[in-house]
């Protein structure tokens, strides 16, 4: 069979690397990938959001199954281009991806089907909502509507801060469209849990818990970024709280949106917070997440392609999905200046033993050597029988990964650990 990866990411690695396991795919590409994974498939220069491209380019290689994994060419409708030339594609359409694309249609969501969720407002008139703001209860967190690469969200402290954050949205159009609608919402407290899930649209099976690790610096210091690494499974994800959620939030949202005629099958992501009154959610995603599928693929026994076949055709109910036990741990590798200005083309250097272990993200090859080309360079990745042995191999391997200008994290972990 011949595959295609859309994107070129670390998550897109791990996805890559699991898919080379199946013996059914003779060919696989990646679009537009990028110089560290090149020796696992091949990287063809075309962007992610590029749905032209991408559909003649299935056509010419007569690609038989696409996987859709970042959140702008899914809100733009990539599935339904491909599947509307023949080609079937792990990932949800245009309607479905809504959930993402959205954020007042996926509060407003969660409102109708009675899910769990921050109280909020959703405004369209920059004044209303800095009147709003002017008396409204401190710490709030105020959202872009649409996607911004994931800077739209601001917690805003002071109102000082609020108002600078509602201005820069919808009047300094900081995030173009995105920001021409804000939600503003109750900001909650509580450990952070992110669930991946498989779903059909009918069946939904979640993945391994984990705990990313937002901010840049040690400590949960620094500006929020992407990520800076990722723990699984996430201790303060118990039985009792996996029960709960299955109840109140992803089988009602699944239900939810087939009763709304938005069908989801792909990857659903539950960004949750525990709070004293139960588990909310903090944020839908309509993907894999970036950095948790670095450690969830890494546990993951059953055979990724096998599973995502079995969603695209709504047979989730007979396919096996199984975790190992134990735990991963991902180390996020970042160019100094990350997330504002960095300085890149600095020479990676690793040991031949180490590389097996490393998802790429911002990385480009030349003349045989990689490259970096990123604020996010590479994750390390480790298993272990426990997290505490995971992220003891994981920092071992980080110390065979070198480059001018790297930074990162020396905590990952340090939270899970204590709980």
């Amino acid at each position: 069979m011949k595959v295609m990866v859309i994107g070129g990411g670390g998550r897109e690695h791990a996805i890559v690397k699991k898919l080379r396991e199946n013996r059914e795919i003779d060919e696989l590409y990646v679009l537009p990938g990028n110089g560290g994974m090149a020796r696992e498939a091949t990287c063809v220069p075309i962007g992610a959001t590029d749905l032209p491209a991408i559909a003649a380019f299935a056509r010419e290689k007569a690609i038989d199954y696409a996987v859709v994994t970042p959140d702008d060419p899914l809100v733009l409708g990539a599935v339904d281009l491909l599947e509307g030339q023949g080609v079937p594609c792990f990932g949800p359409n245009k309607a479905a991806a809504i959930l993402e694309g959205s954020k007042a249609f996926a509060k407003d969501f969660m409102a109708r089907h009675h899910i769990p969720t921050a109280a909020y407002r959703t405004f369209t008139d920059p004044e209303a909502a800095l009147e709003y703001v002017k008396d409204c209860s401190l710490p709030t967190v105020i959202k872009a509507d649409g996607l911004a690469l994931g800077k739209g969200v601001v917690i805003a402290e002071t109102r000082q801060d609020a108002e600078a954050a509602v201005r820069a949205a919808m009047c300094e159009g900081k995030f173009g469209r995105s920001g021409e609608t804000v939600v503003i919402e109750e900001f909650l407290t509580g450990p952070e849990v992110s669930v991946l899930a498989f779903t059909d649209g009918k069946t939904l099976v979640p993945m391994v818990s984990s705990m990313d690790h937002k901010r840049a610096l040690d400590g949960d210091k620094g500006l929020n970024t992407g990520g800076m690494g990722t723990v699984a499974p996430n201790p303060f994800y118990t039985e009792a709280v996996a029960r709960q959620c299955m109840e109140e939030i992803f089988l009602p949202t699944i239900r939810g949106m087939a009763a709304e005629g938005r069908p989801f099958k792909g990857c659903l992501y539950f960004g949750l917070m525990l709070t004293e009154k139960g588990p909310k959610v903090i944020e839908y995603n309509c993907r894999f997440g970036d950095p948790e599928t670095q450690v969830v693929l890494a546990l993951l026994e059953s055979d990724l392609f096998t599973v995502m076949q079995a969603v695209t055709e709504e047979r989730l109910s007979e396919a096996e999905v199984r975790f190992a036990d134990g735990a991963a741990a991902c180390v996020i590798l970042a160019s100094q200046g990350y997330p504002l200005a960095y300085e890149k083309g600095f020479e990676i250097s690793m040991t031949e033993a180490v590389r097996p272990h490393l998802l790429f993200a911002g990385a480009k090859e030349k003349d045989g050597k990689l490259y970096t080309s990123g604020g996010r360079v590479l994750g390390v990745v480790a298993r272990g029988k426990d997290l505490r042995e995971a992220l003891s191999l994981a920092y071992e391997r980080v110390e065979q990964v070198h480059f001018e200008n790297e930074f990162y994290r020396r905590d990952i972990g340090k939270r899970a650990l204590e709980a």
